[in-house]
């Protein structure tokens, strides 16, 4: 599998990111017809979702849920004021996987994959591996 990066800049401390057409450009420079497209982000305080793309209602939402759960306040140990980017990276996940059918991912109606920033604004890497035949 070969890998490539797309770079992608956050504006925000806390930000939802749709990256969906940069990795579609991936799957159709690999040339794969039929296999597996995997997204990867190498940060602690990033984290990678698929979900809905159609309504930004639903980002919002998302990160405001977050945000209750794991306050950027919390009694935490951890020295440099983001510990709290650190546990939602952790809960949201650093990869997906989707399938590539007919030379694109195959990705529901209403699903985007998502670049979700923690501890912005920043330049973030993500890495794009594509499989199959």
């Amino acid at each position: 599998m070969k890998w490539t990066q797309i770079d992608v800049s956050t504006g925000s401390r806390t930000q939802l990111v749709e990256i969906t057409g940069a990795v579609a450009d991936e799957v159709g420079k690999s040339g794969v017809a039929s296999g597996t497209c995997h997204v990867y982000v190498p940060h602690t305080t990033a984290g990678l979702t698929i979900n809905e793309n159609a309504d930004p209602d639903v980002a919002r939402d998302i990160l405001a849920d977050l945000a209750r759960l794991v306050p950027a306040g919390g009694d935490y140990r951890h020295a440099e004021g983001n510990s709290d980017a650190h546990v939602k990276a952790t809960l949201v996940g650093f990869s997906a996987m989707v399938p590539v059918i007919d030379g694109r991912p195959a990705l529901g109606t209403w699903q985007g994959v998502f670049l979700c920033e923690f501890d912005g604004p920043r330049r973030r890497r993500v890495l794009v591996g594509v499989a199959g035949e």
